[in-house]
């Protein structure tokens, strides 16, 4: 965090309570910690909760310390809460978003707006998770929630979560649950609530489940993503949303619908960072967001008028053209804003296919079906469908990718062209199997050959007619479908090509068809849809964002050093290839509470030569808690595999104190494959 400004000196100053109980309606209590001015029981504020499961106590910790005291000293009490089940507070954690959370949360902001140092008027912020929820409980419309910042989170949990991504099943779905597994799989600290500790991390040890097992037994959209999704009643949503992502995270879309479709105070911004907080956005530039916020709880917590519904409804990072890497410190480019969105200033442009061609002005397109079947290995160069770190998990270059893909390139762009929003791709199509998948990506080639991935977008064929309902392929017959890519701001050079890449397969990113599909694409009744967006004037006046600010950081001393890399295996001799992620934080310690931290996390992609039943994703997490003689460790394996009907999951977790396992079960699960 050091590119953050820090700030010490605030209008009010603040205090902060490390422990907080807020009881719930059946007696359990929520762990929370609390910044406020330290004269708010004389001059109540306004509260501003941010309500996740990753422990307040330690994990999330260094960005809380940095965040909150920053937004209280601006005459905010902040409170930080742990989810039932979650770091110190009752329960066990079965599911992301039941039923029990969101009655909690609206618990929880009655209970905030009734405090004396409160004056009644409540506001949710959260990234991910609480980005979540935010939105969730903004639609059950709790009388003192007056207004929501949701980062990186979306209206619809089954068309843009991290479990599927047009029908298909997401690599991630396998990453996010083993997160969870291991989050699940730790205690409480005995030093917030004594000697039940033991009891309590029992209880989470025993009951929490298997994620990855309920999540599988759902794999179209039904009443389980239903729920939480505020897609299905947007009119339920009521107070002001700012909605905030990332080109390179995994939920930009829904900034688009929640604009299109609330009916209340909102504002988008999307920059180019990955999964974080604006302020700490990597790939960047980062911006002052913090100072953002304050402005909108001033006017809609405060009601004073910050000027914020004088900004221009959406603002995004308009990205210029730069070469591949899985990585970057930086994405050249400028802000771009839209006073409305739908936007009239953004225009639709349908361009015809032919073979090997994106074709140009008055160009006809020839007939030829060009048939494609991609080797399962398309798509170990994809990258992660939601970068956390931006690097090294974005996508790299694409030439690795395009030789096992059908590819349409134009003629070079005779002068500059921008894009704004949903890249849409209209195919003809046949199968010769009834289950089948395609992927398709935007490319900007570079003079040189270098291909940079824009956008992407894949389907599940058996969905093209309903998320609900899908049906087999009956092979041979011609389909039309339509494909969305992530919606995206990228400006093309004059000089560049634009490439468009269809495959059908895109491993590990999304699980593949149970056996190699070749697909048969009609060009000349296809084509690809661009949202051109005409350059605005105004945007060289838009108001510039201050230089990222915070509360000062806390130490955190390395005991040892982590890793964080992307490894290609090629074995040539047995034609095994494997993506193997290393998510390596090594060892360390927050000495303000006296507590050192292990966490480390493994995962393997697997294949073998063009066996669409190899697929292997293995995930290994381990987990270490260290203060005095008070040792914990947690370890978990999750391995899935599949044949034609059937997904494998076998899972096992073990729990350690003071080296000694105290803990062991193992799962073994198969689940029918539901059109996929």
């Amino acid at each position: 965090m050091s590119q953050i400004a820090t700030v010490t000196e605030f209008p009010r100053k603040v205090r902060s309570e490390e422990t907080v109980w807020i009881p719930m309606r059946d007696g359990a209590r929520l762990a929370a910690r609390l910044w406020l001015p330290e004269d708010a029981e004389a001059d109540p504020v306004p509260a501003v909760l941010e309500y996740i499961p990753y422990r307040r106590r330690d994990f999330t910790r260094p960005r809380d310390a940095v965040i909150h005291p920053y937004v209280a000293g601006h005459g905010y009490a902040c409170i930080r809460v742990d989810l039932r089940g979650s770091g110190d507070s009752d329960g066990i954690l079965r599911d992301e978003y039941q039923e029990q959370e969101l009655q909690d949360g609206c618990d929880v902001i009655d209970w905030l707006a009734a405090q004396p140092w409160c004056n009644g008027a409540v506001g949710m912020i959260g990234i991910s998770w609480g980005g979540f929820n935010g939105l969730q409980i903004a639609a059950r419309q709790p009388e003192p929630l007056k207004a929501v910042i949701s980062l990186c989170s979306t209206d619809d949990r089954y068309a843009d979560d991290i479990h599927h991504m047009g029908g298909c099943l997401l690599g991630d779905n396998l990453s996010w649950a083993s997160v969870m597994f291991a989050y699940n799989s730790l205690p409480p600290d005995p030093e917030v609530v004594g000697a039940r500790w033991r009891d309590m991390w029992f209880e989470r040890l025993d009951g929490s489940g298997l994620w990855l097992e309920t999540w599988l037994r759902h794999q179209r959209r039904d009443g389980y993503w239903r729920h939480g999704s505020i897609a299905e009643d947007y009119a339920a949503v009521q107070c002001p949303i700012m909605a905030v992502s990332g080109w390179a995270d995994g939920y930009s879309n829904a900034v688009f619908r929640l604009l299109a479709h609330l009916d209340v105070p909102r504002r988008g911004l999307i920059g180019p960072w990955s999964h974080k907080y604006p302020h700490i956005g990597v790939p960047g530039p980062a911006i002052g967001f913090l100072q953002e916020c304050v402005r909108w709880w001033d006017q809609w917590l405060k009601g004073w008028d910050t000027g914020v519904m004088e900004d221009p409804m959406l603002r995004v990072w308009m990205q210029d053209s730069v070469p591949p890497s899985a990585s970057y410190d930086t994405r050249p480019g400028r802000w771009v804003a839209e006073p409305v969105w739908p936007s009239g200033n953004v225009s639709q442009r349908r361009i015809g296919l032919g073979p090997g061609r994106i074709l140009g002005d008055g160009e006809v397109a020839r007939t030829d079906p060009l048939p494609i079947q991609s080797p399962l290995t398309v798509g170990l160069f994809a990258g992660k469908w939601c970068s956390y770190a931006a690097g090294p998990d974005l996508a790299h270059d694409q030439r690795q990718e395009d030789g096992g893909a059908l590819v349409f390139d134009s003629a070079p762009l005779a002068e500059p062209m921008e894009i704004l929003g949903i890249v849409c791709v209209e195919l003809e199509l046949s199968a010769d199997r009834p289950l089948a998948m395609v992927a398709v990506r935007l490319s900007d080639v570079a003079p040189d050959g270098k291909a940079t991935r824009v956008t992407y977008g894949m389907l599940n064929l058996t969905h093209r007619d309903s998320r609900e309902h899908p049906e087999h392929l009956e092979p041979g017959q011609r389909y039309r479908v339509r494909i969305k890519m992530n919606d995206i701001a990228q400006s093309f050079p004059s000089g560049h090509r634009l490439r468009l890449a269809v495959s059908t397969s895109y491993w590990p990113l999304a699980w593949p068809s149970p056996e190699p599909v070749r697909l048969t694409i009609h060009p000349g009744q296809s084509a690809i849809e661009l949202p051109v967006r005409a350059p605005r004037p105004e945007d060289a006046t838009l108001r510039e964002f201050d230089p990222p600010e915070g509360a000062p950081e806390i130490p955190q001393r390395m005991i040892e050093a982590g890793r964080h890399t992307w490894l290609v295996h090629r074995d040539l001799a047995s034609d095994v290839s494997t993506l193997e992620v290393i998510n390596d934080r090594g060892i360390f310690a927050l000495d303000e509470i006296g507590l050192e931290i292990e966490s480390r996390t493994n995962e393997w992609y697997t294949v073998r030569a063009d066996d669409f039943l190899s697929p292997v994703g293995e995930t290994r997490t381990v987990r270490g808690l260290t203060r005095g003689d008070w040792r914990i460790r947690t370890e978990t394996r999750t391995r899935l595999t599949c044949n034609a009907t059937e997904f494998h999951i076998s899972a096992d977790l073990d729990a350690y104190e003071s080296d000694e396992r105290v803990f062991c079960r193992t799962w073994n699960v198969s689940i029918p494959r539901d059109f996929i």
